[in-house]
């Protein structure tokens, strides 16, 4: 049975990943052992460590780079652009020209809800949990648990 998957040839494949149907994955790198959900996105210049876990109807766009043995739940989005617009002041279409990639870090370890959103700009620590439905606005220490819109820290993950 066809898979349905787009992968495109320029996509850095690691050893043992797997894709669930209706996956679109273009210019980004995917590291070892790493699962990838259905109706899953992943853009160019995006980066996926080792055996980490993308849960089905995330959006992981360009600029994100994710460490290894990290979960995204179900649909979890990052944001790539603190000013998105459609067009310039003329009435342009914007291009890639006209707007910069703000990077976003998830580290080693760290686990995101579903329905999470990740702001551009940010860092969520190594073994951090973001609770779900969280919308994340500043950068997440280590090890803690933050949560709710605007995210904030309930307190540390118990050892």
């Amino acid at each position: 049975m066809e898979s349905y998957n787009r992968i495109a040839p320029d996509v850095k494949l690691g050893e043992g990943v797997r894709f669930f149907g209706f996956v679109n994955a273009y210019g980004c790198t995917i590291g070892d052992g790493t699962k990838v959900g259905a109706f899953v996105e992943i853009q160019k210049n995006a980066a996926i460590g080792k055996n980490c876990k993308i849960s089905s109807h995330t959006f992981i766009c360009e600029g994100v780079k994710i460490g290894d043995r990290v979960f995204v739940g179900h649909n979890v989005t990052f944001i790539n652009d603190l000013y998105p617009r459609a067009v310039n002041e003329d009435g342009s279409l914007q291009t890639e020209a006209d707007w910069k990639v703000i990077e976003t870090v998830i580290e080693d370890g760290a686990s995101i809800g579903s329905s999470a959103t990740i702001l551009c700009g940010v860092t969520i620590g190594a073994g951090a949990i973001i609770g779900s439905g969280s919308v994340v606005t500043k950068s997440v220490p280590p090890g803690e648990i933050w949560a709710g819109n605007p995210a904030k820290r309930l307190r540390k993950v118990k050892a």
